[in-house]
């Protein structure tokens, strides 16, 4: 029977296992911060006395500012102690965020808090990926899908530590009352981030203010302060907190199986060495106009193709999530408020599930025949939520089956997009930022087509974005092979060296392949 990971994976992770413990501990803070709004969404209209209208202004101030955040993270990973410092900073901002939410009793302030979790989250969302690309390379991909595993489990964890928490009845006690069903049903439907839904909803505004949401948010933060605590212990234990001290360079997949297989003899200090000028490559240098007439069209195509095709499936994840409540509650399914608030939790449960399960898959398959079975298995199953549209049996089927194949692609497409360029890219940033700009347009893209076309058409948008995802995914196949019939004709192109990354050589995939010990010395130093 064939081992769950082989020596050499085993090695890379004996090796960093305190880094990849701290990237995936970092994406269970984000995964906290994905999915507590919605469910307090009212509780906090309370506390800050707005209308409804208003307090949807909190949910696009923290996916604008996830989306920045995604774009500037890059700037933070050229170093060791950089890439910590950020991640340290963002998850104790994301603990401080928590614990002053219920301090916040004007709009413009809870707006502002979110506005600045957006930013740590998006911070935290690039440097992770990236480093964790960098570490694994070719055997990134069983580590990516457990760094998104824990994504899954903090978005489901949170709504679950708010839910004993929240308001049963209208938490701002005026002259009349809102029922609990019916305060049950629009608070599912804020948890889609649903703004044309609410236009017509009226709740008081002002009079007493009755919620215990605060208790909600202080245990979260408390169960996210770990997170920080543990990556400046690893700060302290990797001596970065030395004044004075050399920057540490991040060492890649490559120099850190070189340090698994025993290199004896060797005496390098990588540490101390003189630092190269190219060792701080920023994070748009493979596309600045310097370097575009030594790089292929193809090159490009890659980043572009690969960023649309994480921008629909991220899309396609925030619209059906926001919106398969709405979908359910209306004709001509009808389903009861209580009963369609679950479709929300299966999904997530599902997406979690299946990026557990990726795990051993991902080692045993390579992640483009993933991709594959995936995006086919997406299609199908919007395919068959059309075809059994009258079905409510089947819309909790079909949403179960739609996260399970829908769960891994983000991790197999970062994965192959980057083994594609042979790490030398900015793909890993580009691929982050897209996803993140998906999620927020596709989700108001759906809701302003569901509020004229009618519910129907989400079904119809959601296959939509995912026929175009899977075209742009097959002209990224083509696009590749005359990328690497392009590389495997260029002059001064050995097999052996590559990119120059943070003033460390490093060596292609291929030497990493090799069990040949000595053959793989002589490939990173031929003159021993």
């Amino acid at each position: 029977m064939k081992p769950l990971l082989n020596e050499r994976t085993c090695s890379l992770f004996r090796s960093n296992w305190q880094h990849t413990l701290t990237y995936w501990s970092v994406f269970f803070s984000f995964g906290l911060c994905v999915a507590f709004l919605g469910p307090t969404i009212l509780d906090l209209r309370c506390q800050t006395q707005s209308t409804l209208q208003e307090i949807t202004l909190v949910f696009f101030s923290q996916q604008f500012f996830l989306f920045i955040g995604s774009t500037i993270g890059g700037f933070f990973s050229k170093t060791l102690v950089s890439s910590l410092s950020a991640l340290a900073v963002s998850t104790l901002i994301i603990s401080v965020v928590f614990a002053i939410i219920p301090l916040c009793h004007k709009l413009l302030l809870l707006a502002f808090a979110m506005a600045v979790s957006g930013l740590a989250m998006g911070i935290i969302d690039t440097i992770s990926n990236l480093q964790l690309v960098k570490i694994y390379q070719k055997d990134s991909t069983v580590f990516l899908q457990a760094l998104h595993f824990f994504v899954g489990l903090g978005a489901l964890m949170s709504p679950l530590i708010a839910d004993p928490f929240l308001s049963d009845t209208n938490c701002v006690i005026g002259n009349s009352s809102i029922n609990t069903t019916s305060l049950s049903h629009l608070r599912n439907t804020l948890a889609g981030r649903q703004i044309q839904n609410v236009s017509n909803v009226h709740l008081h505004t002002e009079g007493e203010v009755v919620t215990n949401v605060s208790y909600a948010f202080w245990i979260m933060a408390l169960i996210n302060l770990p997170v920080p605590i543990g990556i400046f212990i690893l700060m302290y234990r990797e001596r970065l907190f030395a004044c004075g001290s050399p920057s540490h360079r991040l060492l890649n997949g490559d120099v850190l199986a070189k340090k698994n297989w025993g290199t004896t003899g060797q005496s390098e200090d990588n540490g101390n060495q003189k630092e190269d000028p190219k060792s701080h490559i920023e994070l748009f240098s493979c596309c600045l106009l310097g370097n575009m007439h030594s790089l292929p069209l193809s090159f490009f195509g890659i980043h572009i193709l690969g960023g649309l095709v994480l921008f629909f499936y991220d899309g396609l994840v925030g619209s059906y999530t926001g919106f398969v409540y709405t979908y359910a509650v209306a004709p001509p399914l009808s389903l009861p408020h209580k009963t369609a608030g679950y479709l929300t939790c299966i999904f997530w449960a599902a997406i979690t599930v299946g990026r557990l399960s990726a795990i051993p898959l991902s080692y045993r398959l390579k992640p483009v025949k993933l991709l594959i079975i995936n995006q086919v298995g997406v299609i199908v199953t919007l395919l068959l939520l059309l075809f059994f549209s009258n079905s409510s049996v089947f819309l909790f089927i079909g949403t179960c089956c739609l996260g399970l194949f829908i769960s891994s692609v983000f991790p197999c497409m970062l994965a192959l997009t980057e083994d594609i360029l042979e790490y030398k890219g900015c793909a890993t940033t580009v691929l982050v930022t897209s996803a993140g700009m998906g999620e927020m347009l596709l989700q108001v893209l759906v809701g302003s087509v569901m509020y004229i076309h009618g519910s129907f058409s989400f079904l119809l948008c959601g296959m939509v974005f995912g026929c175009m995802a899977f075209i742009f995914f097959i002209l990224l196949f083509f696009v590749q092979q005359n990328h690497k019939n392009f590389t495997e004709v260029l002059p001064n192109n050995p097999p052996v060296e590559r990119l120059e990354e943070n003033g460390i050589k490093t060596c292609s995939s291929a030497v990493l392949n090799s069990w040949d010990i000595s053959e793989w010395k002589a490939s990173i130093d031929p003159e021993q």
